[in-house]
């Protein structure tokens, strides 16, 4: 691609993409976010830091908006806010491959309109969302992002959607949330104001092999499980008696190498339902039985491992 066609592109991009793209400010966050429709605008969750949310759009116009629906695993929200005439960003029909040029556009926090360019490094990459769930799928791609760019989209030389900036690995490489049908239907669902609350044990937790660690260097046979580190107050992991330095070894009969078994544990049950999870304090093995519950917007991050991608913002 010559320079003039290049540059002449990027300028198509901020002309197709540009009135869709907006600013997000809550509190101390600051983020991107796109035009859904008429009235929704879509962004990522970890942008909401606080009750108050304002949207700011390409003709300068800043309006407040409220939460109409939230998954903070996936970390998507779509907000519901007066957006005027502002256009919805069009979709593609098909991923991009590995090599194809793509686009970032961003508003960061309303302080004007950002587009860069690179090129999709990667496909099918996986990150920790905020609560630590395994978030796979991801589009890799190089195009440079500062900060307060998550939530706005990453697009081809026409303009239309391809993933939502989400992570920064860093090195200069990026991830989306790809623009695919599962990313249409969760957000679909949101709009109909259909949040998505998975089901939380209320603890936060180390990985295997530093479970094995302390347990070897306090005398303790090695085992094989997530070691609790924190606790939520009076959450279903507290109330039902477990502690921190509990090692969990199984739930619900599935043993527990790494989060993500306990995380396909807790997305396969309701809130309500009572969870049977073995535990090792010490030298001594016994099961309880924990009553879930759906998380709050307020609680905090818990059922989490360690990550090393960061928010884009």
């Amino acid at each position: 691609m010559a320079l003039d066609e290049l540059a002449a592109t990027i300028r198509r991009v901020a002309d197709q993409a540009g009135p869709s793209v907006v600013g997000v400010s809550g509190g101390r966050a600051v983020g991107s976010g796109i035009v859904l429709g008429p009235g929704s605008v879509l962004t990522n969750a970890h942008n909401l830091g606080g009750e108050t949310v304002s949207v700011s759009f390409a003709d300068g116009r800043r309006a407040s908006a409220t939460l109409r629906a939230v998954d903070p695993d996936g970390d998507l929200a779509v907000l519901a806010v007066d957006t005027a005439d502002a256009p919805a960003l069009p979709w593609t029909e098909g991923g991009p491959e590995r090599g194809a040029v793509v686009f970032a556009v961003a508003n960061p926090g309303g302080r004007g309109l950002r587009v860069t360019f690179g090129a999709v490094s990667g496909t099918d990459e996986a990150f920790r969302g905020p609560r630590g769930r395994r978030i796979t799928g991801s589009l890799e791609h190089t195009a440079p992002l500062p900060r307060g760019s998550s939530g706005g989209p990453v697009v081809d030389g026409d303009g239309r959607l391809l993933g939502i900036n989400t992570h920064r690995l860093g090195d200069g490489f990026y991830l989306a949330l790809p623009a695919d049908g599962a990313l249409r239907q969760r957000i679909d669902a949101l709009g109909r104001g259909e949040s998505r609350r998975r089901p939380l044990l209320g603890v936060a937790l180390a990985p295997s092999s530093a479970a094995r660690q302390l347990r070897k260097a306090v005398g303790l046979p090695e085992r094989d499980g997530l070691l609790v580190r924190g606790m939520v107050a009076n959450g279903p992991a507290a109330n039902a008696g477990i502690g921190e330095g509990d090692l969990l070894v199984q739930a619900d009969g599935r043993p527990l190498a790494t989060a993500d078994d306990l995380h396909a544990v807790l997305d396969a049950a309701q809130p309500g339902a009572t969870l049977q999870v073995r535990v090792v304090r010490g030298v001594e093995e016994m099961d309880v039985q924990v009553t879930l519950v759906g998380p709050s917007d307020e609680s905090p991050p818990s059922d989490e491992a360690p990550r090393k991608s960061s928010p884009a913002s």
